[in-house]
């Protein structure tokens, strides 16, 4: 007996399996960092607000309530942002040793020396999504540019499809070192602390 299904909508697709979030120490770090901000801090110091804002009576007009009932749905989305990111999270330090093999190959982690076609040399680290960084060379591992370096030894040739072209650019080092990363830092004109309103 076929199986009966509302009239509305299509069949919605089972959940595929959850995509992994490769992060160094110090990016995951970071991502935790802002986590416990929001909640510890900032959600508490806007929770004040909007009670204090909705004790004030008509809430239709209230600037305070308002913004502050804005600012709870951002930082809670936020926040499931960063734990779904946090929980899945795997960790690889490109400090680790690797085997002998893996050792001068791009992987994550990797931070490579290469040449582009017009003999231009360029250094990029291959680090998470949450890290990227390009003003200092930090490409996420799912880029065009991380892809075609991918698995790729010095002294190897590899192709960059990009829109409307094909550029070869030529491995000149791969190394496996700490990757500096900035700390979390509270945005300015955060609501950290609580307000004493009159």
């Amino acid at each position: 007996m076929p199986e009966k299904r509302p009239l509305r909508g299509p069949r919605p697709e089972p959940p595929g399996p959850p995509l992994k979030n490769y992060i160094t120490p110090a990016g995951l770090q970071r991502l935790k960092d802002e986590h416990s901000f929001l909640l510890s801090r900032e959600r508490p110091a806007v929770v004040e607000v909007v009670a204090w804002a909705a004790s004030n009576g008509d809430r239709s007009e209230n600037a305070d309530y308002l913004y502050g009932k804005r600012r709870l749905n951002q930082i809670d989305a936020r926040v499931r942002f960063l734990t779904k990111r946090i929980d899945a999270a795997v960790v690889v330090d490109p400090a680790a040793r690797r085997p002998e093999s893996a050792a001068t190959r791009v992987f994550f982690g990797a931070t490579v020396t290469y040449k582009d076609a017009s003999g231009l040399e360029h250094v990029v680290s291959i680090v998470g999504i949450d890290e990227v960084n390009l003003d200092r060379g930090y490409i996420s591992w799912r880029s065009p540019l991380a892809n075609a370096l991918m698995k790729a030894s010095p002294g190897n040739t590899v192709h960059l499809h990009a829109p409307g072209k094909t550029e070869q650019l030529e491995i000149l080092e791969v190394e496996y070192a700490p990757i500096p990363m900035d700390p979390f830092r509270e945005p300015l004109g955060a609501q950290s602390a609580p307000k004493s309103h009159q």
